[in-house]
Formats: structure tokens, sequence, C-alpha cells
């Protein structure tokens, strides 16, 4: 069963509709581990139904070493953003980490993303589904 790591911060609406959706397509064949920045993130991904949860920078370290995919915001390999909850020790972990790294080209930070989609959320959750992340689920 492939270990999937979502990280959010602040509210944790990014994560949430991400789990949610991959609840959706895949069901119980994945494990979903939710990693907030904070509390009230990670709550909020176990609302929209991830197996575990865990909060702050060691559980974020010690999780994206441990996962087979990553999945997050832009802010997430940035430290400082998200107002300073991404820590550079989150930052460092998560590009660091063997994990394949699914990310979102939403970020609140002063950073474009040259050719990156402009599309809503829900959109680019299920490109990130179909393109992205079913090719790795396959293998």
């Amino acid at each position: 069963m492939k270990r999937i790591c979502v990280i959010d911060g602040q509210g944790g609406g990014i994560g949430s509709a991400v789990i949610k959706k991959l609840k959706e397509v895949f069901g119980e064949s994945i494990e979903i581990i939710a990693l907030g920045t904070n509390a009230i993130a990670t709550a909020q991904m176990l609302k929209a139904k991830a197996n575990r949860g865990a909060s702050g920078e060691n559980a974020i370290v010690r999780s994206s070493a441990a996962a087979d995919v990553i999945i997050g915001p832009l802010a997430i390999i940035l430290a400082h953003s998200m107002m300073g909850e991404v820590t550079p020790a989150m930052a460092e972990a998560v590009a660091a980490s063997p994990a394949v790294k699914l990310i979102l080209p939403l970020t609140q930070e002063k950073i474009a993303v040259v050719g990156g989609s402009q599309d809503p959320l829900p959109h680019l959750v299920d490109i990130l589904i179909e393109q992205h992340l079913r090719p790795i689920l396959e293998d």
C-alpha cells in the first residue's frame, strides 16, 4: 500500500480538497497521512478522511522521509512561506525526501510559476490524480 503524505498549512483547505478527491478515487487502497504545519490544518485534513495526521515541524520532517508520494502546494518547499509556518527544516525535508513530490502551483508568495496552470483547485486536483498520481500507483 502506497503512503501518501498531504502537507498543508494555515486553514488546510488545499489539503482537504486533495484528500477528499483521493478518497473518492482510490478509497482505502492508499494510506493518506495528513501533515499540517499547524493543528487547524491537520484537523481539517483529518475531517476530509485522512487515515492519520500529525502537526508541526518534527512530524513533517520525520514523515516526509517515509513517504512514497508527497502532495501539497508550492509553499511546502519554500522556507518561511505560509506566513512563516513552513520552517527551513520542513522545506528541506520535503525537498530532500526520496518520495515523488506532486506540487500544486498555488502560492500566496511573490512567486510565479512560468508556464504553470491557472486552473482552479478542483481542476488541478483532477490533473494531479489522472496525469501524475495514477501512473505512479499503477506501477
